[in-house]
């Protein structure tokens, strides 16, 4: 698994995905000198590099980058490999996107405009980083929390669902990118099913839950 960004969410799926057995190149903007410690935390099964490389390197790539860097992604090593997309769109921090702002376009889209030949898949972007760690349940398990994720390719949908299924959450397909709006930030969806952010351990939230979140959608 590469990781472009370092995040708390980005860090969190990386830490769940070195301790389930997954190599992990983790990477940033500011070089991998800033992440060898964190590599080193998170054991011999991590390591750091340029964005380039840990893209270029890994099976399935988590980018998790605020939106106003969508522009500086490396698109080249992407393309054809399954891209998880973990971003949210916010406008105080990324500044005012019109066609996000309008709802012509989901933040994913966005993304695929730079990243045109990357099969992506929303993910990971409707859950505080801290419930995340901290529900990871194995297969089989009766309080197994469930997350969503949308995409247009069915293997790249395939491919994520497995490796998030092995660091410990099942998953309810929303749809296609168009539909990933319904996971964005502030949807029923986001956060809620899995309690509030002052309970850092969170509540299990099943696949009845999540799917009821996402139909409870509206714009």
């Amino acid at each position: 698994m590469g990781l472009i960004g370092s995040g708390n969410i980005g860090l969190t799926v990386a830490r769940l995905a070195a301790e389930a057995g997954h190599q992990v190149v983790l990477s940033n903007s500011r070089g991998p000198e800033t992440l060898a410690d964190t590599a080193a935390k998170l054991g011999p099964r991590a390591s750091a590099a340029t964005s380039e490389q840990a893209a270029a390197a890994s099976d399935i790539v988590v980018i998790t980058v605020p939106v106003k860097a969508f522009p500086h992604l490396p698109a080249a090593p992407l393309a054809g490999k399954p891209v998880v997309d973990t971003c949210n769109y916010g406008p105080e921090r990324d500044g005012h996107i019109p066609e996000l702002d309008s709802n012509a376009l989901t933040s994913s889209e966005l993304l695929l405009r730079y990243l045109p030949d990357a099969l992506l898949v929303k993910a990971f972007n409707s859950i505080f980083f801290k419930h995340l760690l901290s529900l990871a349940r194995p297969a089989g398990a009766a309080d197994r929390s469930f997350l969503p994720i949308a995409g247009d390719s069915a293997p790249a949908k395939a491919a994520v669902t497995e490796f998030i299924d092995s660091i410990g959450y099942g998953v309810v397909d929303a749809g296609p990118l168009t539909e990933s709006w319904r996971q964005a930030t502030g949807t029923p969806v986001w956060g809620t099913p899995y309690g509030p952010y002052s309970n850092e351990k969170g509540r299990p939230a099943g696949e009845d839950a999540i799917r009821a979140a996402l139909a409870a959608a509206a714009r």
